[in-house]
């Protein structure tokens, strides 16, 4: 039985890339459907990365406000500190709780059906976060928090998946590519609507999660004319009119029976061996370096460090003496950047293939990660080094969505095991992000200083301050009510010049004793 399978998957793979077209021409029905299918699910999530951080400020303003009304006393420290850290990583813990129920979706809704109902999610999460300052109730946000993430932890799951099934061999990493571009161009224009100009300012702030309900609103109103995906059709539906014409429209050819006994060969090869569950990925031999790949590269992608840029790149450039003032335009360069990258990217992959681009990104970020170390420690000492600083911030973001930044494609696989390898890669980004949000805001630990930059951690959602003496690093958060440790003196931190004045104080005392 075995022995049959194997002919099969073989005699399958010989034709399909034996008769395929030398050139697949791009449709209107395919680029819509990853067109609007991006914008509601990848944009989305690529907002909700950005989104937070322009209305900080105003946002822990409006607990402390809330927290007043209520109890007739203002809220701790701590408290605003709790508070803001649980809405920003919350939104990591709904995408997880999404990702588990995309099995279950996909396979009662389809993968359109899906994506289409998870629109429910982002309509209600916008009504929650946008009413939120009204009915003086930061629960609202908190939940509304949630559940977009649930919104994006399903979108990151089922589209990439809808997108590889609707698209023909020869273009799938192109079309694959708007799941990329459009999380960039999300974050990109998170960061221009925070601007103080449009919605960054005190009585606007809630207008940037109302947005939420356009793109979803969008995606509604032209997805649901779209075909469904042909694999889903033809092997869970058992569809074959159906699939047919998803073909013809995808395809824009009335000769599709090529891709009809692909999928069938694919069914009859799935039907001969009993579907793998995500626990039985560990055990399969074939399946390891699949696996292994997958979690290596994810691990990587959440661990390189790109966050800390990205959550500090103001504290970066104000201390690398640019004017605050400007400092929110600058930024906007580091998300234009993003989007240009992943797009050249997109246009090259099939050209290029996705390990060299891969290797290519992870190399180039480990140089610009060094160089940034050098020009951040001589920072002081030359006034055009900030400029370089800058010019390496921006060329390691370039490196990073060149190819790390791209969602990991399982194209050799059994397909059986297809869905699950899916699921895992979301599962273990949206993991990496419940861990790297929930950490501690004060760390001390006793490391080489240029470690920090050659060897990054991402501690989103809190101010980030490094002090170096001695081999000794410290990072936390200076808000009142924190302890500060430095070397073997900790102090409690009043208020930020009391607590720079000390610092200064305990670095001298350092200097002088060795």
């Amino acid at each position: 039985m075995e022995e049959k399978t194997k002919k099969e998957e073989k005699s399958h793979t010989d034709s399909s890339d034996g008769k395929a077209p030398s050139k697949q021409r791009l449709t209107v029905c395919l680029i819509s459907a990853a067109f609007f299918g991006s914008v509601g699910s990848s944009f989305l999530y690529g907002y909700n990365l950005s989104v937070v951080n322009a209305p900080a400020s105003f946002i822990k303003s409006f607990y402390n406000q809330t927290w007043l009304d209520r109890y007739a006393e203002p809220i701790g420290q701590e408290t605003v500190t709790v508070l803001w850290s649980v809405t920003v990583s919350v939104f990591a813990i709904g995408g997880l709780v999404g990702a588990l129920t995309v099995s279950f979706l996909i396979k009662a809704l389809g993968r359109k059906g899906t994506l289409l109902a998870n629109n429910a999610l982002a309509l209600i999460a916008a009504l929650l976060l946008a009413l939120g300052k009204t009915a003086r109730s930061f629960e609202m946000l908190i939940i509304g928090r949630f559940i977009i993430g649930m919104d994006s932890g399903v979108a990151l799951s089922v589209l990439p998946m809808y997108l590889g099934e609707i698209s023909p061999r020869q273009v799938r990493g192109s079309i694959g590519q708007f799941h990329a571009i459009f999380i960039c161009l999300g974050v990109f224009i998170g960061q221009v609507l925070g601007l103080p100009e449009i919605f960054g300012q005190e009585d606007r702030w809630h207008f940037l999660f109302a947005f939420l309900a356009f793109p979803a609103l969008l995606q509604l109103c032209v997805l649901p004319f779209l075909p469904e995906s042909p694999r889903f059709l033809l092997m869970e539906r058992r569809d074959e009119v159906a699939a047919e014409k998803a073909f013809q429209a995808f395809l824009g050819r009335s000769d599709v029976s090529r891709e009809l006994d692909e999928v069938h060969a694919e069914s009859r090869a799935q039907n001969t061996q009993r579907t793998a569950s995500v626990l039985e990925l560990f055990r399969k031999r074939s399946l390891r370096w699949q696996l292994i790949t997958v979690i290596v590269v994810m691990s990587c992608y959440q661990l390189c460090g790109l966050n800390a840029i990205w959550y500090y790149t103001n504290g970066i450039f104000e201390e690398a003496g640019f004017q605050k003032a400007l400092i929110p335009y600058i930024t906007l360069s580091t998300g234009g950047i993003e989007t240009l990258a992943a797009i050249i990217s997109g246009l090259v992959i099939e050209k290029i293939g996705r390990r060299p681009l891969l290797i290519f990104g992870f190399s180039a970020m480990a140089v610009f990660f060094s160089l940034l170390t050098v020009f951040l420690h001589f920072q002081d000492s030359f006034p055009w080094m900030p400029y370089l600083s800058f010019t390496s911030i921006l060329l390691l973001i370039a490196s990073f969505c060149s190819g790390p930044g791209h969602e990991l494609r399982t194209d050799r696989r059994r397909e059986g095991a297809r869905d699950d390898l899916i699921h895992s890669l979301s599962s273990i980004t949206l993991i990496h992000c419940v861990c790297v949000s929930v950490l501690k805001q004060q760390i001390c630990v006793d490391v080489p200083h240029s470690l920090i930059y050659l060897f990054p951690y991402s501690f989103p959602h809190s101010q980030l301050t490094q002090l170096s003496s001695k081999n000794v690093l410290m990072m936390f958060s200076l808000s009142n009510g924190h302890r500060i440790c430095l070397g073997d003196s900790s102090f409690q931190c009043t208020d930020r010049m009391t607590a720079t004045r000390q610092i200064i104080k305990v670095i001298n005392k350092i200097k002088n004793s060795q």
